[in-house]
């Protein structure tokens, strides 16, 4: 039940949106037991954001969210992913990107818990 969402200044074509969604979805299996065929992906591409006081340069906010714990070691292969993704895809530097972790016990999905 991983969820991915990317918040970036870059502009994002739907090309650029659907290889996005296929290398996240290949990263998410750095997390042991999850993989693409439950993950969800929001892109907001265009968006106004400011790092360290400035929007001159793209940046990006990804946030990962995980049903479970989420292992320090995964998420750090994780960050370095991410990071790549970004720097290839949309041009985003490394420097400019933040990703968030965050594991959550009780997860919905189809009126009930898992």
């Amino acid at each position: 039940m991983p969820y991915i969402e990317l918040k970036t200044t870059a502009s994002v074509t739907p090309e650029k949106s659907e290889s996005l969604k296929a290398a996240f979805g290949k990263a998410i299996g750095t997390f042991p037991g999850k993989s693409e065929s439950w993950l969800m992906v929001n892109i907001e591409g265009n968006r106004d954001m400011y790092f360290k006081g400035s929007n001159s340069t793209d940046c990006a906010m990804v946030s990962v969210d995980l049903l479970g714990s989420v292992s320090s070691s995964a998420s750090e292969k994780m960050t370095a992913e991410l990071c790549r993704i970004l720097s290839e895809e949309l041009c985003v530097a490394p420097d400019r990107v933040y990703v968030k972790y965050s594991g959550f016990s009780d997860w919905g999905w189809n009126g009930g818990n898992f």
